[in-house]
């Protein structure tokens, strides 16, 4: 088959699979198609993953073109591979025995909820699935606490759920998919509170686009803490989420217990080139300041033009948006999909809303030309 026409082909079964109703309605982050596996001409726009439309920093780039022709060994033989621990430990102000690298925090969150499976998972509704997912299907009793009017997490209410049964609580911070924050002194005092009767994790995969005072880390409390464990990911700020890298930290104790139980030989699945990359982009905070910065852009140009048009917006601290279709009948990210436009959507306890991830300023600027005509 010709290059061309292997181009045309490729083009029309895209299209085709959106003439034959593909939705993203409620979809989990790993199974929304990525940008990378439609072809380049076929014209959607993919704001549905929370990505960084930025990419790596180049000198990631560069570490895993370095690393290429050595990829034939397995991690733990590359000697380039095995700082990562002590990298981040240093970074983040912990010592190197309270991080454990894993494949991605989607696997930490796995992990974490096959750990803490004797008794209850306290948790928001809705917020990043993961976790209370896997929960449901080892048979854990979920009990989901409704956000506040303005999308909060309900830091009282949860407190108010816990009770002796309770195995841990997981919290969103910022919050998937409202794009919410807690303010840091009121978290501090749930977790020093409820931890004194359950593990409390902190899923942070978007701290990094915070500005202060919004972008206080719980970390410093896990140091001393065994009940309170922080999740964190290369995959947002470093432009990562394809390598799958990320990281508990937890008390040295704590993190003792994961290695020598479920968590087994979780750092084995992260590949040399992974490892690598995410060394390289601890050392490049310039190119996570500019992804920072355009996103601040794009963010604040997509609230106002959503705003502009009279949609409900979720005030946004994170690289996506959280905003209410009251009056749209039917399949929302089908009708965008058809507009080439892959997003998400869903049906809620109080209506309909969308999340749009940030993309460049001109991709948003497309987002709100199709928006226009809703």
């Amino acid at each position: 088959m010709s290059s061309i026409n292997r181009r045309a082909w490729l083009r029309q079964s895209v299209l085709s699979t959106v003439g034959l109703g593909l939705s993203f309605k409620g979809l989990s982050e790993e199974t929304c198609i990525p940008r990378t596996f439609l072809p380049p001409d076929s014209g959607l726009i993919n704001l549905g993953s929370n990505e960084n439309p930025y990419g790596m920093s180049p000198q990631a780039k560069q570490a895993i073109i370095g690393l290429v022709d050595g990829a034939n060994r397995y991690a733990y033989n590359i000697p380039a591979t095995q700082t990562l621990t002590k990298e981040v430990a240093q970074h983040w102000g912990v010592a190197e025995e309270q991080v454990l690298l894993v494949p991605g925090s989607g696997e930490a969150l796995n992990l974490l909820a096959r750990n803490f499976n004797q008794g209850n998972l306290v948790t928001a509704k809705p917020t990043f699935a993961i976790l209370p997912r896997t929960a449901r299907k080892i048979g854990t009793k979920v009990i989901e606490v409704p956000l506040d009017p303005d999308k909060v997490h309900d830091l009282d209410a949860m407190a108010r759920a816990v009770t002796s049964e309770t195995a841990s609580v997981y919290i969103c911070n910022p919050a998937n998919p409202t794009s919410t924050v807690v303010e840091p002194a009121k978290l501090k005092a749930f977790c020093n509170e409820v931890s004194q009767k359950t593990t409390v994790i902190i899923d942070e995969a978007y701290m990094e686009l915070l500005d202060a005072p919004f972008n206080e880390s719980m970390i410093p409390l896990a140091k001393d803490n065994k009940r309170i464990i922080v999740v964190k990911t290369f995959s947002k700020i470093y432009g990562m989420a394809g390598m799958r890298v990320g990281f508990v930290i937890a008390h040295p104790k704590v993190i003792a217990q994961f290695r020598a139980g479920i968590f087994g030989q979780s750092t084995f699945g992260i590949g040399a080139l992974s490892l690598v990359a995410a060394s390289a982009s601890l050392k490049n905070d310039a190119h996570a300041q500019y992804s920072k910065a355009q996103n601040a852009v794009a963010r604040d140009y997509t609230f106002k033009a959503l705003s502009g048009l009279g949609y409900r917006v979720i005030p946004s601290y994170t690289n996506f948006m959280f905003y209410a279709l009251p009056t749209f009948k039917g399949d929302f990210a089908k009708y965008m999909l058809d507009r080439k436009i892959l997003m998400r959507s869903d049906d809620y306890d109080d209506g309909k809303w969308a999340r749009v991830s940030m993309g460049t300023l001109d991709e948003m600027k497309q987002f709100i030309e199709v928006m226009k005509k809703v």
